[in-house]
């Protein structure tokens, strides 16, 4: 049998010894602790590559002075390497806290959402998954929207079970506490639209047709649109990240327990709460745009105060203002919606809740452009 050292040192060693029936015997020494570092996996696998026949390996630590988990990951790592090459791995020369250690962390497998597999395979494999992940997506939101219709009908027979201090919660939530950004958010997409406009107009001698311009466009689409695309990134996220943060610690399974809707108690309250703000919320961000957009004519182009509020009352009709709230309340539903649900379908781990929440700000703002093009072609062809 031959020794071989490969890290000397004062207070602690690795050697490897081979022995004649193929035994690769690791022995180690002095005391080893996280702060000084790990064993060096590398010189094992050196080792095995010298000793190519090899059939097992033991531990010799009768020389160890202290140790903590600085050795279990070092016998971890062992024997992941030799399993990988099919040799057997014999702890019982290991301390006993060390086994159990190494048992303990065998015994609890990973979850199947901590990690993704990275194996790109073949394009038809890669196309044919999408699709069925995609067609899957499509199956949940139907079935979500359906149990959603039946929690609202239970509301309308005032039989659903939620708590009212929740709803008044998520209307302040939904409401009052998102008026500063969509404040911002508004006058300056108020102040752009203008800026935008009077630059083209004024080559015409037309620059008063900015208070038409902005009107038009904030009570038709940009009003609802803008408010829209916030509270998605704003509420939609946070209702994800509530269900999801609820279903990592089992609190939706214990209301399942206890013979209470998740839908009911937990969705039914946030959605009501979305669909009555949006409305208000949208009203409120026309004003603020047309707002902006006449601290630029008043301001930057000299238009009469009484000249541009009255271009604006004779440019926007009742028709735009009620079209741009329907849409609006339109986009509530489709942001409460896609919240609750990637909530509900968010895993059983921190990164499965912000996917969750990742997932339904895209999903959000993907359906409001679509809903939004959808009611240009619908008002075109009603000529609205």
């Amino acid at each position: 049998m031959s020794d071989r050292p490969v890290q000397p040192g004062s207070d602690r060693s690795i050697e490897f010894a081979v022995g004649s029936n193929g035994v690769l015997e690791i022995r180690i020494a002095g005391n080893w602790r996280l702060k000084d570092g790990l064993p060096p996996i590398e010189a094992f696998r050196n080792a095995l590559t010298e000793h190519t026949g090899t059939r097992s390996v033991a531990f010799d630590t009768a020389a160890l002075s202290s140790w903590d988990s600085a050795i279990v990951t070092f016998a971890k790592r062992v024997s992941d390497l030799c399993a990988e090459q099919g040799i057997d791995v014999d702890r019982s020369g290991l301390p006993e806290g060390a086994r159990r250690l190494l048992a303990l962390a065998e015994a609890v497998p990973d979850k199947s959402d901590a990690r993704s597999d990275d194996a790109p395979g073949s394009f038809l494999a890669r196309v044919g998954t999408s699709f069925l992940s995609g067609w899957d997506g499509t199956r949940e939101m139907l079935a979500f929207i359906g149990e959603m219709t039946v929690a609202l009908g239970q509301l309308v027979r005032g039989a659903a079970r939620f708590r009212r201090v929740d709803l008044g919660l998520m209307l302040q939530h939904c409401g009052a506490d998102a008026l500063p950004i969509v404040t911002l958010i508004s006058l300056l997409v108020g102040l752009i639209l203008a800026f935008v406009g009077a630059v083209q107009l004024e080559q015409f001698g037309a620059a008063v047709y900015v208070a038409d311009l902005v009107g038009i466009a904030m009570t038709r689409e940009m009003g609802a649109m803008m408010t829209g695309i916030v509270m998605a990134g704003r509420t939609g996220a946070s209702f994800a990240a509530q269900l999801g943060s609820m279903k990592v610690n089992q609190e939706i399974d214990a209301l399942i327990t206890m013979g209470i809707s998740p839908l009911e108690y937990l969705v039914l309250p946030r959605m009501i709460a979305l669909c009555l703000m949006m409305p208000l919320l949208c009203v409120y961000a026309d004003f603020v745009g047309i707002l902006g957009g006449a601290i630029i004519g008043i301001g930057m182009l000299g238009v009469a105060p009484v000249t541009y509020s009255q271009h604006t009352i004779d440019a926007v009709t009742f028709t735009d203002l009620v079209g741009g709230i329907g849409k609006a309340s339109v986009y509530g539903v489709l942001i409460a919606l896609s919240g609750c649900l990637r909530g509900m379908q968010s895993g059983d781990s921190a990164s499965a809740v912000g996917d969750a929440t990742t997932a339904a700000v895209v999903t959000s703002i993907v359906l409001i452009i679509c809903a939004s093009g959808m009611f240009a072609v619908i008002f075109y062809v009603l000529g609205i």
